[in-house]
């Protein structure tokens, strides 16, 4: 057996450690390369399916951008609308500050007629359309006022004064003093004559007391004859569709380009609330009217110069043929009128032929032979609404045809209206 020194011993025992350490090293070092291998593979493979989500994402951005651009046209003030939203935006923009807010107060009285003093009595809409202070509304928005406030955009309010009022049309023009260092925002008139149903339609009103609110819609429908409860009946109304609410009354309702096309007047609803059915007087009937206002204080408008009778008023106290059955009986003629020139024929004022009645206003005599106007330039005649109505768009001068039953027949009359201060009556009688 060989013998080691102990130097021997130790130097062999120091080789073993570096030897096996060295070899340790070494298989630590493939272990890690192998680890780091693998690790850059994968890093590799995630950073090639990430490249190929973003190319497909930014192709799909991209494309939307195109598209968006497409659908996104308009910019304002640097933020991105479609075109109806620019389009909505620029309106109210343009016209929001000539929509007042119109309170009204009445007088209060106690059991014995003694006033009280002012109440709150109601709310609605106007439209400045005069720089000097003019602001049109409807007349049911001011009635029975003993006081009427007009609020503007800026928080400052005026008292208003009544110019004029035409109940026919539903249309009152008020006044308020401008300070000289202020310059009212206006509405102009558009047109209201070339309207299509299904065109784009904006109103601004104060619903609710909500001042100065927007909605849009549609005009819905064309050439409504509308009649609110025992008020006059309208024709030519405009439908629409846009919400319209108790206090947009008097309110404009405008086209695309913010000109008023019409006066918020009426909505059909059961609950007081918008049930997308409201009408609107047309622009072109409020151009007239509001002219005559300010003119005249009242409208101006032609008339039949006639002791007027509606038949069915009379049918409680006269039988008449079967075939009458409604229209307006003329029981007299203004001497000299031009209805009398023209051939129109009152009643013969016989004994046999006359009915006295007791009134509030005294004893009447209604002569009851006389012509029965069924029509006036073909529209039907039942009623005194449909009478006043189918006259109030005429002015003094103009020519109608008014059919009539005379003796049992029907027959057609050419009559120049005359103009209402030569007016014995031309709104018939209520017993």
């Amino acid at each position: 057996m060989k013998l080691y020194s102990k130097y021997q011993m130790i130097r062999n025992c120091i080789a073993s450690i570096l030897i096996g350490a060295a070899v340790v090293i070494f298989v630590m070092r493939v272990e890690i390369y192998k680890i780091t291998t693998e690790e850059n593979e994968n890093v590799a493979q995630v950073t090639e399916s990430t490249a190929e989500t973003e190319t497909e994402n930014n192709s799909s951005i991209e494309e939307e951008n195109i598209t968006s651009s497409k659908a996104i046209p308009v910019a304002v003030q640097n933020t991105i609308y479609t075109q109806d939203e620019a389009q909505n935006i620029n309106v109210y923009e343009k016209c929001n500050e000539a929509v007042v807010n119109i309170t009204t107060q009445t007088m209060s009285y106690d059991w014995f007629y003694q006033p009280l003093g002012l109440q709150d009595s109601g709310s609605g809409s106007g439209s400045i359309i005069d720089k000097r202070g003019y602001v049109v509304t409807n007349v049911h928005v001011i009635e029975n006022a003993a006081k009427i406030t007009i609020s503007l955009s800026d928080g400052t309010s005026y008292e208003g004064s009544v110019v004029g009022k035409d109940e026919e049309c539903d249309i009152a023009v008020l006044k308020f003093d401008v300070p000289a260092n202020v310059t009212l925002k206006t509405i102009e008139f558009g047109n209201s004559e070339n309207l299509k149903v299904g065109q784009k339609v904006i109103a601004i009103g104060n619903p609710f007391g909500l001042e100065r609110t927007m909605t849009t819609g549609i005009v819905s429908g064309l050439g409504r004859p509308i009649q609110e409860s025992n008020g006059p009946l309208i024709r030519n109304m405009i439908q629409t569709d846009a919400a319209i609410n108790p206090g947009n009354s008097g309110g404009p309702l405008l086209d695309n380009q913010g000109r008023m096309i019409g006066i918020n007047t009426i909505i059909y609803s059961n609950s007081g609330s918008s049930s997308g059915v409201g009408f609107a007087i047309p622009v072109s009937t409020a151009r007239r009217v509001v002219s005559d206002l300010i003119q005249y204080g009242k409208v101006n408008r032609g008339i039949i110069n006639a002791e007027l009778y509606p038949v069915s008023t009379l049918k409680r106290y006269v039988r008449f043929p079967s075939s009458i059955t409604g229209g307006i009986l003329v029981s007299e003629i203004a001497a000299g009128s031009r209805a009398a020139n023209d051939g129109l024929k009152g009643g013969s004022k016989q004994r046999n032929s006359t009915l006295s009645l007791r009134t509030m206003r005294g004893i009447i005599n209604i002569y009851i032979d006389g012509d029965i106007i069924t029509a006036i330039d073909n529209i039907t005649v039942n009623t005194q609404a449909d009478f006043d109505s189918a006259l109030e768009d005429k002015k003094p001068g103009d020519k109608v045809t008014v059919t009539v039953l005379r003796n049992g027949k029907s027959e057609k009359i050419k009559i120049t209206l005359d103009g209402d201060e030569s007016s014995t009556n031309n709104t018939g009688k209520t017993l």
